[in-house]
């Protein structure tokens, strides 16, 4: 495969933050049933802990019929809309029944980008921050919507991969989540440093992670 090695389940059954900073430079792939594959590299992404000290996680109040999937099998899907607008996707992570996941927040496209500006109905000119620049970006341009959740990131036509070799030499710093009210400043979230399509405050309060 041109994207490298297929991440695998083991991968994922690790703990959350490490599997999120590890995340950042590797490339999401999904195939559409209609044969176009879609491939974005990683930016940005940010942990959200199943432990019980982190009340911005939507597992902190147990196993709801919502979150029920961020309490699955490691390396499964978790789906959730956002303000009832926008499809978010994560990874699961850790241990079943752990609660802990990685959202997916922002991806640089590298094949497929003309179904991705499709899917986010934007025009053929498009490029840069529109299109997988932010979770609800990212969804859209993949096509995710909420009957993905629980997928599999295991299968032949959705994967993560760890290329072969860094694409981008760039410094993966760790700083405050953004969007959220409660913990935000925890250092959860993991970004390229100075790269033009992460979605957050790009650098602010970074810290080498």
């Amino acid at each position: 495969m041109p994207w490298g090695r297929k991440v695998p389940e083991a991968f994922y059954a690790r703990p959350v933050a490490q599997v999120a900073r590890e995340l950042v430079g590797c490339v999401l792939v999904r195939k559409l049933e209609g044969g176009q594959t879609l491939a974005g590299r990683l930016v940005e992404v940010e942990a959200y802990l199943g432990d019980g000290s982190d009340p911005s996680s939507h597992s902190h109040g147990g196993n709801t019929p919502r979150c029920r999937s961020m309490f699955g099998p490691p390396g499964r899907l978790y789906a959730y809309r956002s303000y009832g607008i926008h499809t978010c996707v994560n990874a699961v992570c850790e241990a079943k029944d752990s609660g802990a996941a990685v959202l997916f927040r922002a991806a640089e496209p590298l094949r497929g980008i003309e179904t991705m500006r499709t899917l986010r109905g934007l025009p053929a000119n498009a490029k840069g921050r529109t299109i997988a620049s932010g979770p609800g970006r990212l969804a859209q341009a993949f096509g995710f919507d909420l009957e993905d959740d629980g997928a599999s990131l295991l299968g032949p036509s959705l994967a993560v991969y760890r290329p072969a070799a860094p694409a981008d030499v760039r410094t993966v710093l760790a700083g405050p989540r953004v969007g959220i009210s409660r913990a935000a400043a925890l250092p959860y979230r993991f970004f390229l440093e100075d790269h033009a399509l992460v979605s957050g405050r790009r650098n602010a309060a970074g810290t080498r992670a």
